[in-house]
This record gives structure tokens, C-alpha cells and sequence, in this order.
């Protein structure tokens, strides 16, 4: 079994021996065992509080295998609004109900949920249903829990 203790920005000219795909949840995970596609198991025993995020490389203690990680698709909730101020609406209600959110300029994502989904559309956002990669903000007091990379 292979163990990343490392992770690397992302770098295109990298030679990577094998993808990673996970959700967005596995992304947070700094200890866990995968299974890569070809079948062979790695262990994620990373700093805790890493959040991986899409092209990051993992790499071994010798740094002799670099593993790239892919934004999964995943099913997430799409949420699109008439005005700016209809979505900073949005926002606002679902960070007051602490869920996971990815925020662009011109929609909100999260993962399915009915509840949710009926709020949004009482406040007036359009909502579809989509399988892409979930990227959500890592919160305001992520600290330990952002977007760490060790030069060594």
C-alpha cells in the first residue's frame, strides 16, 4: 500500500502515476484508505485539517509517486438567481444553516437536499440538478483547514 504524506501544488509538468477522484467530503478527509481505479490501495495520512482541492499532487514520504486529485462529480443542487441580490440572499440563508457551499458570481451549489431546495425557491432562486465537481468555501475561521502546501 502506497502512503501520501504530502501534498504539492498543482503543476502541470509533474509526472503523475496515478488520478484520484474524490467528492468533496473525501477531499477532507486526511486519513483514509482509496482504492485507485487500476486497483491499488493508497493511504492518505496528510496533516489533519487538509482539504485537497482539484490538480493538488499527493506524494510519498521519497517522494518517488505522485497521485493527482480530481474533483469527482458529484450530484449537487445548482442555484441560480434573477438578480445579484437574490443570490447573496441565498448565501446568507444557507450560511446560516452551516451547509457547505460553493459561491461564484453567477450561482450557488450544494449537495441535494429537499429541505433547501424548497427554501430557495419560496425565496424566488431557480434550481437544477446537475452532476459536476463540488468545489465548496472551506468557511471563515479555516485556518487550519485551508489550502496548505509543504515545499519539502
Amino acid at each position: 500500500m502506497l502512503n501520501l504524506t504530502k501534498v504539492k501544488p498543482p503543476d502541470i509538468n509533474a509526472i503523475v502515476n496515478f488520478t484520484l477522484p474524490l467528492t468533496a467530503e473525501e477531499r477532507t478527509r486526511s486519513r483514509h484508505k482509496f482504492t485507485l481505479t487500476d486497483g491499488k490501495e493508497v493511504f492518505l495520512r496528510l496533516p489533519r485539517g487538509t482539504v485537497l482541492h482539484n490538480d493538488d499532487l499527493l506524494t510519498d514520504e521519497n517522494q518517488n509517486n505522485f497521485i493527482r486529485i480530481i474533483a469527482k462529480p458529484e450530484p449537487v443542487l445548482t442555484v441560480v438567481a434573477h438578480t445579484p441580490l437574490l443570490l447573496l440572499r441565498a448565501a446568507y440563508h444557507l450560511g446560516n444553516r452551516h451547509v457547505p457551499v460553493e459561491i461564484t458570481p453567477n450561482y450557488l451549489r450544494l449537495s441535494p437536499d429537499s429541505v433547501l431546495r424548497t427554501m430557495l425557491e419560496k425565496l424566488g432562486l431557480e434550481i437544477k440538478e446537475e452532476v459536476v465537481p463540488f468545489q465548496p468555501e472551506l468557511g471563515a475561521y479555516g485556518g487550519s483547514y485551508g489550502h496548505h502546501h509543504s515545499n519539502s
